[in-house]
């Protein structure tokens, strides 16, 4: 037999990542402020309380069965902000709610158990038209990368590899193990 730790060359190699939720809500937090780094008063927390705050309104109006905020679909709403979200473009926390919260609006509709969602906890902006607008960009930009993330699991690991390291780390009691062969 192979000794220990060896593989025979050209076999795939395992790649593990760990990450609880709350971990990685706190790494999406910490992107986003360094993002929009002309936000001087933004905190991490003011973020997740939005994302948090949308997922509670939808439990509760009964649009969903079960809590949105999962490490897999962190990982979509990660590859929207950082794909859709441009420091030097969003001026006030007012743009940048707005903006986060349209990439909610997709991830919800692309990755939840719904088929649809209403727009109200989604919506902080009288003009709606700018809200959809803002979806059409991010669809026409991104759509290949949103179906890829599914499709293509080495993709998906990349992701939340990237969206890990955003952060400090944390010390979350919850964890969750992706494992892929490569």
């Amino acid at each position: 037999p192979p000794p220990a730790g060896s593989r025979p060359p050209g076999s795939p190699r395992r790649v593990v990542v760990q990450a609880s939720t709350g971990e990685l809500l706190r790494c999406l937090g910490d992107f986003v402020c360094r993002r929009c780094y002309r936000l001087k008063e933004l905190s991490p927390g003011e973020l997740i309380s939005w994302f948090r705050s949308v997922d509670r309104s939808l439990l509760l109006q009964g649009w969903q069965d079960q809590g949105f905020i999962t490490p897999a679909n962190l990982v979509f709403v990660y590859l929207l902000c950082r794909e859709a979200l441009r420091g030097e473009d969003i001026g006030s926390q007012a743009e940048l709610q707005a903006a986060f919260l349209t990439c909610l609006y997709l991830a919800y509709s692309y990755m939840g158990n719904e088929i649809s969602y209403p727009l109200k906890p989604f919506l902080v902006e009288g003009d709606k038209g700018r809200f959809w607008e803002r979806c059409l960009g991010i669809i026409q930009r991104l759509s290949a990368k949103m179906l890829r993330i599914n499709a293509d699991p080495h993709y998906f690991t990349q992701l939340f590899q990237d969206l890990k390291s955003e952060g400090e780390g944390g010390d979350g009691s919850k964890h969750w193990t992706i494992s892929l062969d490569r």
